[in-house]
């Protein structure tokens, strides 16, 4: 193992022990002890299964994970020790993933605006590896990063789903510009980011033909680079590959589209190394959140009758939850719907089904977490459940809330923890009879080698 991770991050469970096991004894101490605070429950192992189907649908295609879209302990030392590269957004997401031991030139600092004084810690600090996609950005690394390698952010033309007020991104019509202007102040150019995928916030409304595209594009760019005399060895294809399975495109239909494109303008032997920053993709589904209600407040709708005059009411109800979206659910205000609460106790049978609208804690002003939730009426203490909320909320979730930083539970199944052994081609350790009987050592190869995965990863570095 690389030393990253060890089983004191995380708790090993048998396999078969689900998240939604956890989750509910997790409930249960909770309950007996009248404490209200919203959790976590992660499946590590579920981060490693998403990991191995990367590398076999995208073998040539080394990630990066964006530290924005979830920076818990247990994410982050995972997918360094599952070999990942980090893609981070500022000084504090560099010096959390550089405390854990992960060298410099695997850091790509990828925000497109930077601070002066972010960019001189990346310098000192030994992290070479940003992006710039205009002037200003490109003056300031000049004059405070001299050994910086860049990458041209652009902005595919393909993307006309991502609203202008979001986009980051040079035109390919500006490219030439800004190359000759990173000539002229000694800025090395080491080849190409896609800013429209980078960027795209809401990756379930890709559709796969706009990833071959955004390839395309960005090969035009790369002649551009290599017109003008740089060594141009560096692709990145950026983000938006979808983290649940409810999408339009698959995965692997997406990953089909992508190496064909990667196979035609930028083939093998070639000598340009692909990245890409799959975010949700690797954390939305392993992340379950629980919140409790804490408070209800009923609001009645009226409902005209067929004569035009009002016949009576529907109840409509409130509910306050112990987390908001000026908290955990900040996800949704920018990358997704609120995902369909689920119950953690049957309701009661004489409790019909109500009109319901789920807000955070009360007096935080409008703290919509979602409205048109139809649920039976629920009582103060009652818990929720939240499937797929890894990306994009705990990083996201912030003390100015006035709710304490959600406490995460890891688990790991013990046929995961082999596979991640085995996957840097280390033997696990002994194990006693009993355990070796409930999950014999070959199933480790298995997950591992059903994937046509290699039984060792660890990606080269890019700079």
């Amino acid at each position: 193992m690389n030393g990253y991770l060890n089983e004191s991050n995380f708790m090993l469970v048998e396999e078969g022990f689900t998240s939604r096991d956890l989750l509910e004894s997790t409930l249960a101490e909770l309950c007996q002890s009248s404490e209200q605070q919203a959790f976590f429950v992660a499946d590590l192992g579920d981060i490693v299964k998403k990991h191995l189907r990367f590398l076999k649908a995208l073998p040539r295609v080394k990630p990066y994970f964006p530290v924005k879209c979830n920076s818990s302990g247990g994410v982050v030392r995972l997918l360094a020790e599952l070999g990942a590269g980090f893609a981070c957004a500022n000084k504090t997401e560099i010096a959390e993933v550089q405390s854990i031991g992960v060298p410099a030139d695997k850091i790509f600092y990828s925000s497109p605006c930077k601070q002066v004084a972010h960019i001189k810690y990346a310098a000192s600090h030994g992290v070479q590896l940003m992006a710039f996609d205009n002037e200003v950005e490109l003056g300031k690394v000049a004059r405070n990063h001299p050994q910086a390698r860049m990458l041209l952010g652009i902005a595919a033309d393909s993307s006309p789903s991502v609203h202008p007020s979001m986009m980051f991104g040079a035109t390919l019509t500006s490219c030439r510009r800004l190359l000759e202007s990173a000539k002229e102040q000694d800025v090395e150019v080491v080849g190409i980011r896609d800013c429209a995928l980078s960027f795209h916030l809401r990756s379930h409304s890709l559709e796969p033909q706009v990833f071959a595209q955004a390839v395309a594009e960005a090969q035009l760019a790369f002649d551009m680079g290599t017109e003008l005399g740089y060594r141009m060895h560096l692709l990145d294809i950026g983000g938006g590959f979808p983290g649940t399975e409810d999408t339009r495109a698959q995965f692997e239909e997406i990953a089909a589209v992508i190496n064909s494109a990667l196979d035609m303008y930028f083939p093998e032997g070639c000598g340009v190394e692909i990245i890409a920053t799959p975010g949700r993709y690797y954390v939305s589904s392993a992340f379950t959140f629980a919140a409790s209600i804490t408070s209800k407040e009923e609001v009645p709708t009226e409902q005209p009758g067929s004569d035009g005059e009002e016949s009576g009411s529907k109840r409509s109800l409130v509910y306050h939850l112990s987390d908001g979206i000026y908290g955990t659910f900040s996800c949704v205000l920018f990358d997704s719907p609120c995902p369909k609460p689920l119950l953690h106790k049957k309701p009661c049978p004489e409790h019909p089904m109500c009109s319901s609208s789920l807000r955070g804690p009360p007096g935080h002003g409008e703290d919509q977490i979602t409205d048109d939730v139809e649920l039976p009426e629920l009582q103060d203490g009652d818990w929720l459940i939240f499937q797929d909320m890894g990306a994009y909320s705990i990083a996201t979730s912030s003390l100015c809330s006035g709710c304490p930083q959600p406490h995460v539970t890891y688990a790991m199944s013990r046929l995961a923890w082999k596979a991640l052994q085995l996957l840097q081609g280390k033997p696990p350790p002994a194990e006693d009879d009993h355990e070796s009987a409930c999950t014999p050592l070959s199933c480790g190869w298995e997950m591992v080698e059903s994937l046509c995965v290699p039984p060792v990863f660890t990606p080269a570095s890019i700079i």
